[in-house]
């Protein structure tokens, strides 16, 4: 067997395994069982780097395609398979470096939870899902592996499913994606129906030597709905309304799960298809991307909750990311994925550093009222938790688009793809540059009004800051690790130019390849063109966001709450505040109505079928039973039975006087009945 897929086996399934062992095994080791699920994920991780590096090595566009059937039913053969590309290799590294990171971490921040095996069994599984997901060779094994991702973040956002908030959390996660998954399996079945396969590569080829022709429409249709899978994952505008709320479940959770790898999975899966969509789905899935960008960086501005503010900012970058496919930046989007990643991953665990110091220090001094993710109940934490800050700070500074951190090179290239589509179409496509360089000053703004609050500033309590300090090494080296992959010049290598994007990166992931009708020479020669444009005006934008932030929470020059106060007259502040009240609208419009047909549907079940039909039927089957018993009994067996029995019982006692012994009398008996035999065949 092929080396490299029996090393594709043991990423797949190490993480399975190390699942099967916490549930069953682990509660009975109790802390140490930790152990196993580092040796097995650290494992996966040298796995996909050993494949990474192969392929950086080999310059190949493969460095595996193998699958083996599954089943076959007349001419249709599903096969299952690993395809390793390039782009595979990276997001491998990808998921197994943050869930390696992620399992460091923990091992102090869920030290003595009742479940704490658990946790780590289920950060296997989904890390199982995950890899599941990247190592797909068609759209029906990525969709079984889609599911399980699902079913394995709402177990883990509803980790603490003591407290309501994370129940409902899990369930809403679980239910909303429901609703894109349905879009993304009928989206499968179309194409499948139109070009007679599921499996990815075939389903370009097919599209490239024409077969889709005369079907362009039916194949953005089927592009659209698949993208639907993507709109639930990665929390794109209108099914956004989960992710903000899975930040109930564990930090590292957060980090995991709505940092790097689930929510990546919907971009990873359009980059899959980038091939085949045609450029009008390509122009939805844009604008999808532009209003989610701008949006969720709006909400983010008036967020107290230091998760949260973290949860709109990772749904924006993934508007960014969404908004990079739609107009052909196909490496600038997958860039970004993975520069977010880093940095992404590195704010929320920095966050959950601040979280547990906040909370050990809350209950020090027996504080059990005061919100320890509320930054308005921070303040002054620089000094006593200096690698927390630091990396953050790295962190903050790339996502916000700052020269030599990575989120520079990666959120530039996206932006030159927005103004380069602009330039190309014209007229409405003028909102997606203005969506892109509004969400980053807006981004730079929030993030370091985020990094003032919370490490700026005199303490909000005194008692409580004079408790708090540093974490241990378990949840501090990940923050350290992510903070030096946030470095521009770790995506650069060989090269050191970090402000250039030509590297490692950039060699291994091409511009992409359309075969739908998107020219993807003449896109890519217009992103080149809008380079320098594009990052000019987003050092610009980037710059007068930080800049206000300091002018506002730094020297506070304006009060933030005269500010509010004055974009409240036009319920601006209010608006951001209540998420542009989406929640409360779907609640209006679909969630009651909903509930109010449902009760009307169960009082006319109840009041009307089940009590009046179901039980008149009842009723009246009651009435035709007694009805039948008392005739069966008072006249067909009283009567009618009993009668036979008692007229034959009569006969039978006068035929027996018949039988005297006599032989004189049988044959007497004998003639006269042959005689009426006679008689009666002469009659005939």
């Amino acid at each position: 067997m092929n080396p490299t897929v029996l090393i594709a086996l043991a990423i797949l399934f190490l993480p399975l395994l190390s699942f099967v062992f916490q549930i069953f095994i682990g509660h009975r080791i109790g802390r140490p069982a930790h152990w196993v699920s580092l040796i097995f994920i650290g494992t996966v991780l040298a796995f996909s780097i050993s494949i990474l590096t192969n392929a950086y090595l080999l310059h190949g566009h493969h460095v595996l395609n193998e699958s083996v059937e599954w089943f076959s039913t007349g001419d249709f053969t599903l096969r299952l398979g690993f395809n390793i590309d390039n782009v595979a290799a990276i997001m491998l590294v990808v998921v197994s470096l943050i869930s390696f990171l992620v399992h460091v971490y923990s091992t102090e921040y869920l030290k003595g939870d009742p479940r704490y095996t658990r946790y780590f069994g289920y950060l296997g599984l989904f890390t199982f899902s995950m890899n599941g997901i990247v190592l797909a060779d068609n759209l029906i094994m990525m969709y079984v592996f889609w599911e399980l991702v699902g079913l394995s973040s709402y177990l883990l956002i509803g980790f603490w499913f003591e407290k309501h908030s994370a129940a409902d959390a899990g369930m809403k996660a679980f239910l909303t994606n429901r609703v894109g998954d349905i879009g993304m399996f009928i989206g499968i079945m179309i194409l499948f129906f139109m070009l007679g396969t599921v499996n990815i590569e075939e389903l370009a080829y097919e599209v490239s030597i024409g077969m889709a022709d005369g079907g362009l429409t039916l194949l953005t249709i089927a592009g659209i709905l698949v993208f639907m899978g993507a709109v639930g994952k990665s929390a794109q505008f209108p099914l956004h309304i989960w992710l903000p709320d899975a930040m109930e479940g564990p930090t590292p959770v957060s980090a995991l799960i709505h940092a790097a790898t689930m929510v990546a999975a919907g971009v990873y899966m359009l980059i899959r298809i980038f091939s085949f969509l045609t450029p009008d789905a390509l122009a939805v899935i844009a604008v999808i991307g532009g209003i989610t960008a701008i949006m969720a960086a709006i909400i983010a501005i008036t967020q107290n909750d230091i998760k949260r503010v973290l949860a709109y900012s990772t749904v924006s970058q993934l508007g960014y990311m969404v908004m990079a496919i739609g107009v052909g930046a196909y490496q600038a989007g997958f860039f970004h994925l993975t520069t977010h990643a880093m940095f992404k991953a590195c704010l929320f665990l920095a966050s959950g550093s601040v979280i547990h110091a906040m909370h050990h220090a809350l209950h020090k001094n027996n504080d059990h009222d005061t919100d320890p993710q509320d930054m308005r109940n921070m303040g002054g934490l620089k000094s006593k938790m200096p690698i927390t800050f630091l990396t953050m700070l790295v962190a903050t500074l790339a996502l916000s688009g700052v020269p030599f951190f990575s989120g520079f090179l990666s959120k530039d290239a996206i932006l030159a793809g927005t103004v380069a589509y602009y330039h190309a179409h014209h007229g409405w496509t003028i909102f997606l540059p203005i969506a892109g360089f509004g969400a980053a000053i807006i981004t730079a703004f929030y993030m370091f009004r985020l990094i003032f609050m919370t490490f700026f500033g005199e303490p909000a309590d005194k008692k409580i800051h004079d408790s708090v300090h540093e974490n241990p090494v378990p949840m501090t080296t990940p923050l350290i690790i992510l903070a030096i992959l946030s470095f521009a010049t770790i995506f650069t290598l060989p090269g050191w130019n970090p402000i250039e994007n030509h590297g490692w990166f950039t060699h291994l992931v091409s511009e992409g390849e359309n075969f739908a009708g998107l020219d993807m020479h003449e896109t890519t020669e217009g992103i080149h063109h809008a380079h320098n444009t594009a990052m000019t005006i987003s050092l610009i934008v980037a710059t007068l966001g930080i800049a206000f932030a300091f002018v506002v929470y730094y020297f506070k020059k304006f009060k933030a709450d005269s500010l509010a106060a004055a974009a409240n007259k036009l319920k601006l502040y209010d608006i951001s505040f209540n998420k542009f009240y989406i929640d409360e609208i779907y609640n209006a419009v679909l969630y009651k109505p909903f509930l109010w047909w449902c009760n009307v549907f169960s009082k006319i079940d109840w009041d009307y079928y089940d009590q009046k039909f179901i039980d008149g039927w009842g009723w009246l089957t009651l009435k035709i039973s007694d009805a039948s018993g008392y005739s069966d009994y008072n006249w067909l067996d009283q009567k009618i039975v009993d009668g036979i029995a008692k007229l034959t019982n009569y006969f039978s006692r006068e035929l027996k006087q018949t039988q005297t012994g006599v032989i004189q009398t049988y044959i007497m008996g004998g003639v006269f009945g042959l005689m009426i035999i006679m008689i009666l065949f002469q009659s005939i």
